[in-house]
C-alpha cells in the first residue's frame, strides 16, 4: 500500500512538473525581458556615441525595453572589451564601435588582451561617416594646400590632436604624413570629446573628426574645415574638398558597428540584427543622422563581418605605408 502511495505521489509530481515546463520555458524564451546595454570605448559626444544614442533610442522602441548607452573609454578600446567579454553573452550585452580595434590595434599592440575573431561576433552595421580635417583659425590658412606649404616651411613646429594612440584619427593623420612627408607633432587624448574641444582652445593646430563633434564650431567660426576623408565631396559640407585632390585614391570613412561576445545566442543576434536594419532604414534614423553628416546603413551580421575585413586589410596597408610598428 505504501509502494502504492509512493508511486502516485510520484505520478503526481512528474505531472505538475510537466504543467510547469512550458511556462518556464515561455518565460525564458520572451527575448528581450530587461534592459540591454550598449557599451562604447570612447567619450561622451563622439561619433560612436552618437550612433549608439540616436540607435539605442529607436531600438528600445522596437524592442520595448530600454536600452542603455556606457561610456567606456580608454586604453584602446581594452577597458570596453573587458566590460563586454566580462559580461554573461546572454543577449543583454552589447558594444558600438568603429573598426580601429580590429583593423588597427592589433597592428600596432603586441598584448592588446582581446582578439577579434576569438572574443567577438559582428550583429550589425549602424553608420558610416567621413572625416574632416580641420584647423585652428590662428594658423592662418584657408586651405588643405595652404596648411601643407606651412607645414613643410616650418617642420616640427606644428601639431595634431587625435582620438588615441592607435585610432583611426591617429593612423589616418600619420598616413597623410608620410605621403606627404610632413612632421607634425602627435597629441593623443581620449576620444574626440577632448581632442575637438583642445582644438578649439588652440591647445593644437589641427585634428581630425566626424563632422557630429566639429558642426557646432565650424558655425561659430572656431574651427575651419580643410578637407574630407573620402574620395568624393560630401553634400553636407560641399565647399569641403577631399583629401584625394592632393592624395590620389585617398578614402577613409569610419563605419560604426554593433558586436557581441562571443557566444552570444544566434537568435538574439539574429533579432538585434534585424531591428538594426529596419531602424537604419527608418526616414527619421536617416533624417538625424544626415543632419550630422552621417550615413544610416544597417546589414546582416554576415555584411558586417565582411565590412570589418575589407577595413582590416585597408588599414594593414596604411600602417604599412605610415611605417608604424608595434609596440
Amino acid at each position: 500500500m505504501r509502494k502504492r502511495r509512493n508511486f502516485l505521489m510520484l505520478g503526481v509530481l512528474a505531472a505538475l512538473a510537466a504543467l510547469a515546463l512550458p511556462a518556464t520555458s515561455s518565460a525564458q524564451g520572451a527575448y528581450p525581458n530587461r534592459p540591454i546595454k550598449f557599451i562604447v570605448p570612447y567619450s561622451a559626444g563622439g561619433l560612436p556615441d552618437t550612433v549608439a544614442r540616436i540607435f539605442g533610442q529607436r531600438l528600445g522602441e522596437s524592442l520595448g525595453q530600454s536600452v542603455v548607452v556606457d561610456n567606456k573609454p580608454g586604453a584602446n578600446g581594452v577597458l570596453a572589451a573587458q566590460v563586454l567579454t566580462s559580461s554573461p553573452a546572454d543577449g543583454y550585452t552589447f558594444m558600438v564601435t568603429d573598426g580601429s580595434m580590429f583593423s588597427i590595434n592589433p597592428a600596432i599592440y603586441r598584448n592588446l588582451g582581446y582578439d577579434y575573431k576569438r572574443d567577438f561576433v559582428p550583429v550589425s552595421l549602424a553608420a558610416r561617416a567621413p572625416l574632416y580635417l580641420a584647423v585652428h583659425p590662428k594658423t592662418g590658412v584657408g586651405t588643405l594646400q595652404d596648411f601643407i606649404a606651412l607645414a613643410k616651411a616650418k617642420p616640427g613646429t606644428l601639431n595634431y590632436g587625435s582620438s588615441g594612440v592607435g585610432s583611426t584619427h591617429h593612423l589616418t593623420i600619420e598616413s597623410m604624413k608620410a605621403t606627404l612627408g610632413l612632421e607634425l607633432q602627435h597629441i593623443p587624448y581620449k576620444g574626440t570629446a577632448q581632442s575637438v574641444p583642445a582644438l578649439v582652445n588652440g591647445e593644437v593646430n589641427v585634428t581630425l573628426s566626424a563632422l557630429p563633434s566639429l558642426i557646432g564650431f565650424v558655425m561659430s567660426n572656431q574651427v575651419k574645415l580643410l578637407a574630407i576623408t573620402t574620395a568624393e565631396r560630401s553634400p553636407h559640407a560641399p565647399d569641403v574638398p577631399p583629401v584625394a585632390d592632393v592624395i590620389p585614391g585617398f578614402n577613409v570613412a569610419v563605419a560604426i558597428g554593433v558586436l557581441a561576445a562571443a557566444g552570444t545566442p544566434a537568435a538574439a543576434v539574429g533579432r538585434i540584427s534585424a531591428d538594426m536594419d529596419t531602424i537604419a532604414k527608418n526616414p527619421e534614423t536617416v533624417q538625424a543622422l544626415a543632419k550630422l553628416g552621417v550615413e544610416a546603413v544597417g546589414s546582416t551580421a554576415a555584411v558586417y563581418g565582411r565590412v570589418i575585413e575589407d577595413e582590416n586589410a585597408r588599414f594593414a596597408k596604411a600602417i604599412q605605408a605610415a611605417g608604424i610598428k608595434p609596440e
